[in-house]
């Protein structure tokens, strides 16, 4: 192979400084790189044969590119097969797991212990601290005969006004039967429908810095009726009776239906304020704010008398047994209710369609 370079090593132009060469041998390079041209000594078959090979051979490059990439895509699908089997596996276990294993205990189920409730997050049908397992889980813990106590453990800013009022009615009918004592803990916050809750309870204890009281009904909702004429928009709303849509945001609220909304929610509070009395009783100060929907600290309420003392679980489980046992007597919830349950209800909310809960609220806000 000749050397391409000049006396100073820079890299000669084969146009212009190269040797100079006849026409055949121009033409050769150009013959060598067209795989169409015939070569020297070749024929027109043997030319065809040639690129018929080359042919064939891109053909073949071609397939194993294919088969690589199909190979990279069953290996991708086997992943997400796999993983899809490994989340449904995990899942089968948890919800096996949640019905064979029973409830969490320290210290030992058989041995006198207290037996706990759960009352965590907002109240609702749908939601955790539903009436229906509250309820539950309060009967389990008082038909246990080594449970020497029922702790309802709040830590809720309450909810609706018609699952609190029932698990109301089940604390009141319970300590009614006067066996076994209901004490109400409550952790962080147990205000409005909580507070609702606690106030059925023989005892409630609170911490210091608790959020206790809010016990006061609210509905709350926008109006935009200036906002959409503004816009141009047309609200087609279809009813059967004057005031079947008095409570529409987009709709002016006449004084009278203004009036009458405002008789509903005190006749919901005057039924809070009900059962607050009648679960502590004589226990309650004679403060004109308790009624108000203000939210006091463990402290102050201990001085409003809203709750009975201060501490917390561990306090508690200190003074009643001689070591700390607890027996969390909630029902589990099933993973996939749980699921299907938050599914159902982002899916109502993306598509616009009205849920069944209530808009009066006994809820800290």
């Amino acid at each position: 192979m000749t050397d391409k370079r000049n006396e100073h090593g820079a890299d000669l132009d084969p146009w212009t400084q190269g040797p100079e060469l006849s026409r055949d041998e121009a033409k050769a390079p150009r013959q060598q790189s067209d795989p169409g041209a015939l070569s020297p000594g070749e024929d027109a078959e043997t030319l065809r044969e040639r690129q018929r090979l080359e042919q064939m051979a891109m053909m073949g490059r071609w397939i194993d590119g294919v088969l690589v990439e199909q190979r990279r895509s069953r290996r991708w699908k086997l992943f997400f097969r796999f993983l899809f089997a490994a989340l449904v596996a995990a899942s089968l276990s948890v919800t096996l797991y949640g019905l064979l294993s029973g409830p969490a205990a320290v210290g030992g189920a058989d041995a006198p212990h207290l037996g706990v409730v759960k009352v965590e997050g907002v109240i609702e049908a749908e939601g955790n601290a539903s009436a229906e397992r509250i309820n539950a889980g309060l009967r389990r813990a008082w038909e246990s005969e080594a449970s020497e106590a029922v702790v309802l453990h709040i830590n809720s800013p309450g909810g609706s006004p018609v699952q609190s009022q029932r698990i109301f009615d089940e604390v009141m009918r319970l300590r009614s039967e006067g066996d076994k004592p209901i004490i109400a803990v409550i952790e962080d916050i147990g205000a409005s429908g909580a507070y609702y809750i606690a106030a059925g309870a023989d005892e409630i204890i609170a911490a210091p810095a608790s959020l206790v009281g809010s016990i006061g009904v609210i509905y709350s909702s926008f109006g935009f009726q200036e906002a959409i004429d503004q816009l141009g928009v047309e609200r087609r709303v279809y009813t059967a009776g004057d005031n079947k849509a008095f409570l529409d945001p987009f709709s002016e609220v006449a004084p009278q239906q203004r009036e009458f909304w405002q008789s509903v929610l005190d006749s919901t509070h005057e039924q809070f304020i009900a059962a607050v009395r009648k679960g502590r009783g004589e226990r309650l100060g004679d403060d004109d704010a308790l009624f108000s929907g203000l939210v006091w600290s463990g402290e102050q309420a201990l001085e409003l008398g809203l709750v009975d003392s201060l501490g917390s679980l561990d306090t508690l489980a200190r003074e009643r047994l001689s070591e700390r046992r607890l027996h969390d007597y909630t029902p589990r919830l099933d993973p996939f209710e749980r699921l299907s349950r938050q599914f159902g209800r982002v899916a109502m909310e993306w598509l616009g369609l009205p849920r069944a809960d209530s808009p009066v609220r006994y809820q800290l806000r």
